[in-house]
């Protein structure tokens, strides 16, 4: 079989209210991202950005949340174009933009399996709704929208909801999280390891147990990696750094062992903000990472 990569920009930052967000994918196209990665696939297709354009900040009346019929115009673009890379037999990468991105990334993807996992590589968990979110930033609700909780202008997009069961979602790196989202997760039994666990166990251990728990579960794994998930001194250029993070070595290790388990089948990166960087760091180190998942390796 031809090894195929669709790498699609998606230079959103609708979803929030820090600009910036939305040079992400040129900032990732900088750093060398198809350099990096020619080695490892027979093909790769830069398909581009999907144009987002530069529209005024509206929040819904009846909602609170911000740029809500854009985000759904734009999310129905972004998961055609993912489900026409997923048809085509290629590996569908997105880059980011802001986490509001995975809405469309998910809608594309999952409706190709019959039971899709999800890797939630995070600091946060990105479960409100309009009834919980402090803020009305629908990039901290992206994963809730995934599991069908949200404004049906989001949970219905490419026409069906859930797009992912909760039990199949696998939070790693969490250290901030709303009230609402905590009582979520115990409520809907969605699995995630804070950096206490990843501490306490080490992040191979953590790792071989993600790997066995969706292996055994879903039929497709989707890594959706925010850049905030690591730790800032690592990754500085993002919207909502939060301190005491993954580091750079452990998220490298995280990204070899799913390559060795060979369960990925769909990844975006996101929340690469070059405006809060520092020499572009944030942006190499996600292609650091992408080296990794995809097969890198030193000898």
């Amino acid at each position: 079989m031809t090894k195929r990569l669709s790498i699609i920009g998606m230079p959103m930052d609708l979803g929030q209210m820090r600009r910036g967000v939305d040079m992400g994918p040129s900032a990732i196209r900088y750093a060398g991202i198809n350099e990096r990665l020619k080695p490892l696939f027979d093909e790769i297709h830069d398909l581009g950005d999907i144009a987002i354009g530069r529209p005024e900040v509206v929040v819904d009346k009846e909602s609170n949340l911000r740029n809500l019929d854009l985000v759904a115009e734009k999310s129905a673009i972004l998961a055609e174009k993912v489900s026409e890379a997923v048809q085509s037999g290629a590996f569908p990468l997105v880059l980011g933009g802001d986490h509001s991105i995975a809405i469309g990334t998910l809608a594309g993807v999952s409706k190709h399996y019959e039971n899709i996992g999800v890797i939630w590589y995070d600091a946060h968990g990105d479960l409100n709704t309009a009834e919980t979110s402090p803020s009305g930033n629908i990039h901290g609700m992206p994963l809730a929208v995934s599991v069908g909780l949200g404004h049906p202008m989001l949970t219905e997009i490419a026409g069906y909801s859930p797009k992912v069961k909760p039990e199949n979602v696998v939070i790693i790196g969490a250290r901030s999280l709303d009230e609402g989202e905590r009582e979520l997760i115990k409520d809907k039994g969605i699995k995630v390891y804070t950096m206490h666990e990843i501490d306490r166990m080490g992040m191979a251990k953590v790792m071989e147990e993600t790997i066995t728990y969706l292996k055994d579960n879903t039929d497709g794994v989707h890594l959706s990696l925010d850049l905030d998930g690591l730790d800032p001194i690592d990754a500085p250029g993002v919207g909502t750094p939060v301190m005491g993070g993954i580091s750079y070595r452990e998220s490298h290790l995280a990204m070899e062992m799913l390559e060795e388990a060979k369960i990925i089948t769909s990844a975006e990166f996101v929340e690469v903000n070059p405006i809060l960087d520092e020499k572009n760091k944030t942006a190499i180190c996600a292609v650091a990472l992408m080296g990794s998942l995809f097969g890198e390796k030193l000898l």
